[in-house]
């Protein structure tokens, strides 16, 4: 017999026993699809997470990064040297100059510690250098770049470099040359071998010459050893400007050998001697003992940077004179014919005045007062002009005020103020003494005389080339009343023939000038050191077609002599050499 199918088994599946069971499966379905929302969303922060952190890196931090591996890579950029720029003389002739050289320098981590002893031979031996030194660079922990010689001959650096030694490299810079040597060797100055302006006009016009140094990187791989091709300029230099100076060498050298030559000969310690042109400022020859020699860094001493015309004051002594009488008779207190009686010792302060040699009571005018050199004639002439206006004129003449030449390091001088000043202190002033200028002050006064009573500002620099600078330098009128100076003049023409320098012979030419003697204060013992003196000359050739002064003074001569034959053998090659021609006089 049949039966009816059950229901309940038809079909291959079971029949849900109630609509309960078919919303929980609802809901599963559900439950996995908000999971794997979530999952999404989470993997989708991350990348955003990942993704923000690349753009901070890449773009926000992109360029601090890059500099930081940068340096890894290059290290700090070293600093090359530009060509300095030419020094010439007036005439064209280099003083000073930049040439070719190179810089050799090591990587001390390319070295082997077996190699370093090898490798600094081999550098001591072209280079000439520490063995020593070159062996302690070479071993520099913690760094890429070691020094071991600056500015070498480019043939040495060549001969250096065919070796082919491991970790030692090249660079191409200038190097400083002075071609004449110890001639004007203090007023060029020099340059240090890390091209560094020491002295001189390299150091005063150092802001014209020096130009802008360069930067030369070098690009590292492992172990900071250089790449191919990874040595390259970061920034190239801009070359210095030239200047056209003032100076004659061959004057220059003359000034020199008769400096050394005379103080010999005198057998002083010390000298020094400047040629200027009254009429300009220019100077042509300029030096003091010792002289100074740039082209050998290892031989300076301290005293040879010094260029006491211009560094260092002294009291004139007679040489000073010149002003006194000037400001005499500018005010016109006394005419040159005036008679003054003048005591064989003037008393002072418990202080007496006496002149260089023994006298008794006289007469004298003003020209004798000033071709004999009188400290008693022109102690009581200034005390008729007024001590306040004799000091208000030595302010007008500028001597106790820098004369603003362009060198470093000038001196102003001394004076102390008149009101300050004692009755001995005034009378000592008035010839030289208690007073402290330099030669160049000194020859910057006299310069006014051959110049219509103006005073021109002494100076070097004469051009700036690349620029075509023609540099202007102040002029002043000092000498109000220009009518004294053809007097002047003729009495410092009697200190030649008929005074204290009569020594002086230059045929066909009359000269013009004065003396100076002045007493050396003893560190010691206090007071003056006894038959040692500082003695001088300044003068200049009237009635020529020259404007040329010459200022000579020799330090610590024992016993009287005179510094007057410097200036003769100075004078008397000038006149050559510029076809100096006599006028009418």
């Amino acid at each position: 017999m049949s039966r009816k199918p059950d229901r309940t088994q038809a079909g291959t599946g079971t029949a849900p026993e109630s609509g309960a069971d078919f919303n929980n499966m609802v809901n599963q379905a559900t439950d996995w699809s908000g999971r794997a929302v979530i999952i999404l969303l989470a993997f989708f922060a991350v990348a955003v997470i990942f993704a923000g952190k690349l753009f901070y890196l890449q773009v926000v931090k992109a360029d601090e990064y890059s500099q930081e591996a940068a340096k890894i890579r290059i290290g700090e950029p070293i600093e090359t040297l530009p060509r300095r720029g030419v020094i010439y003389d007036r005439n064209g002739v280099i003083m000073a100059q930049s040439v070719d050289a190179v810089t050799v320098w090591a990587n001390p981590d390319e070295i082997p510690e077996d190699m370093v002893e090898g490798v600094a031979a081999q550098l001591s031996f072209i280079l000439g250098g520490d063995f020593e030194e070159y062996k302690r660079q070479l071993s520099l922990e913690d760094t890429y770049y070691a020094y071991i010689e600056r500015q070498v001959d480019a043939e040495l650096a060549e001969e250096l470099e065919e070796l082919g030694l491991k970790g030692i490299y090249f660079v191409d810079e200038a190097r400083r040359e002075y071609p004449c040597g110890q001639v004007g060797g203090q007023v060029i100055g020099f340059v240090n071998r890390e091209g560094d302006a020491r002295s001189g006009l390299e150091l005063y016009h150092d802001e014209i010459l020096r130009g802008v140094p360069g930067k030369l990187v070098v690009e590292r791989g492992i172990g900071g050893i250089p790449i191919p091709g990874g040595i390259h300029m970061q920034t190239y230099s801009e070359n210095g400007q030239d200047i056209v100076t003032s100076l004659d060498v061959v004057l220059q050298e003359k000034v020199e050998e008769a400096l050394i030559h005379g103080v010999a000969v005198l057998e002083g310690t010390g000298g020094s001697a400047v040629v200027m042109d009254g009429a300009t400022g220019e100077i042509l020859a300029c030096a003091s003992l010792p002289l100074l020699n740039p082209s050998d860094l290892d031989s300076i001493s301290a005293d040879a940077m010094s260029l006491k015309c211009i560094n260092e004051g002294f009291e004139p002594g007679s040489t000073f004179k010149a002003a006194s009488m000037a400001a005499i008779l500018e005010a016109g207190a006394l005419s040159p014919d005036d008679k003054i009686l003048c005591p064989a010792v003037l008393p002072a302060n418990g202080y007496a005045v006496t002149d260089a040699w023994d006298r008794g009571d006289e007469v004298m005018n003003l020209w004798e007062i000033l071709y004999r050199s009188s400290n008693v004639g022109i102690s009581l002439s200034s005390q008729r002009l007024g001590f306040r206006h004799m000091y208000s004129k030595i302010l007008d003449y500028n001597l106790n005020s820098a004369t603003g030449v362009d060198y470093p390091g000038e001196l102003e001088g001394y004076l102390l103020p008149e009101e300050e000043w004692s009755l001995i202190q005034a009378y000592n002033v008035s010839f030289g003494q208690g007073i402290s200028v330099t030669p160049l002050q000194t020859a910057r006064f006299y310069g006014a005389l051959v110049n219509n009573g103006v005073e021109c500002t002494p100076h070097f620099l004469v051009k700036e080339l690349q620029n075509e600078v023609n540099t202007v330098y102040p002029t002043e009128q000092v000498i109000v009343n220009t009518e004294v100076i053809p007097i002047l003049t003729d009495m410092l023409e009697l200190v030649v023939t008929l005074g204290t320098a009569s020594d002086i012979w230059i045929p066909g030419y009359s000269v013009a000038g004065k003396t100076g003697t002045s007493e050396i204060e003893d560190p010691v013992n206090g007071g003056y050191l006894e038959d040692i003196y500082n003695i001088s000359f300044v003068g200049f050739l009237p009635y020529t077609d020259s404007s040329l002064v010459c200022f000579v003074a020799v330090t610590e001569v024992p016993g009287d002599r005179k510094a007057t034959q410097i200036f003769q053998d100075i004078m008397t090659f000038a006149i050559d050499r510029y076809r100096i021609a006599p006028t009418e006089g």
